[in-house]
């Protein structure tokens, strides 16, 4: 959107060129993008208002995917009006049943999680789910992910940049273990595949009561991310045992798998996706002024320390011994700008 433009009065005009204008509006509580989201209200009308202001985010992904998941019959919301150069999409609403407040308000984990993981497999058994354009999830991609903890963590914690060849060494660890990864199938990869982001849809059955959010950033990938992102959750405990009989319940139901190449490119997923967030929580406080996320900094250093105990990740674990001893694994004392 051009500069010196008046954003609520180009919001205006899309609620009232969409048949919106006297809409009761509730804005929902932030997260950790540029995304804002206002819930209306218009008798017995219900919809949603994302906010997603040029150049910092753009709609587009979000629109083709949310076409593509609901073609292939999930529960992504639809899509009711769009002004894509000013970033604004009123979208479907499905209430406030995310998983994560079904879960606070005492509902049993396992048939919510059963029915996320049951969702995953019906769509890595669908070979329709990867017939679209997006980006691949390679090595490149990982690495970078991956280099966020060295870049913004490391910092926190000892003061001051990484050296620089124990950066590149860190990265060529990574770049030796990360081959593994394509070894499990590709599929379309939704990425934030958590219980934040699956919600409970009033009135559908099956895996269509399963609705999904923030998948905007879905890229082809392998099979085993979107599971780890589940199931190593960083905002949310999920017991091992708990944990262990998911994956096998997905793994059962990929009889011809193999399983060990699979765990395998679970554990370096895991490891690899959780050294990121590390790297994008500490990043969260120091540039967006948005410190509650080192809160969860000792869970995801605990989930680091069990995806390490897989032997494909030895030569990375000895690094971080070396580099991240238990000292140095905790929440650092920041102050937001």
């Amino acid at each position: 959107m051009p500069e010196g433009i008046d954003r609520r009065a180009v919001i205006e005009a899309f609620l009232r060129d969409a048949g919106w204008t006297n809409a009761t509006r509730s804005p929902l509580p932030g997260d950790a993008s540029f995304r804002r989201y206002i819930r209306l209200r218009d008798g017995e009308r219900w919809a949603m208002l994302m906010d997603a202001p040029p150049p910092k985010e753009d709609v587009r992904p979000f629109m083709t995917i949310a076409g593509h998941l609901t073609g292939l019959g999930y529960s992504a919301p639809r899509l009711f009006a769009a002004d894509r150069e000013n970033g604004l999409l009123l979208i479907e609403d499905f209430g406030d049943d995310t998983f994560t407040r079904l879960l606070a308000r005492g509902e049993a984990e396992r048939p919510l999680y059963d029915l996320a993981v049951d969702l995953l497999i019906d769509l890595h058994r669908n070979p329709a789910a990867r017939r679209i354009e997006l980006p691949a999830y390679d090595d490149d991609r990982l690495l970078a992910e991956a280099a966020l903890l060295v870049d913004w963590y490391w910092p926190a914690i000892h003061g001051n940049a990484p050296p620089a060849a124990i950066r590149r060494d860190y990265l060529q660890l990574w770049r030796d273990v990360l081959p593994a990864t394509p070894l499990v199938p590709q599929t379309l990869v939704l990425r934030d595949y958590h219980v934040d982001n699956l919600m409970r849809v009033p009135g559908r059955d099956g895996l269509a009561a399963c609705g999904l959010l923030d998948f905007q950033d879905a890229v082809i990938g392998p099979t085993a991310y979107d599971l780890v992102s589940l199931l190593e959750d960083a905002r949310r405990d999920v017991a091992p045992a708990l944990g262990a009989a998911l994956l096998e319940r997905y793994l059962d139901a990929f009889p011809d798998l193999d399983r060990n190449a699979f765990v395998a490119a679970y554990s370096i997923l895991g490891g690899q996706r959780n050294c990121k967030i590390v790297g994008i929580f500490t990043r969260l406080c120091v540039r967006d002024g948005k410190p509650h996320y080192l809160d969860h900094l000792p869970r995801v250093w605990s989930l680091i320390e069990r995806d390490l105990r897989h032997p494909a990740l030895a030569a990375v674990k000895d690094w971080m011994d070396r580099h991240f001893p238990p000292a140095d694994r905790r929440r650092p004392a920041l102050a937001p700008p």
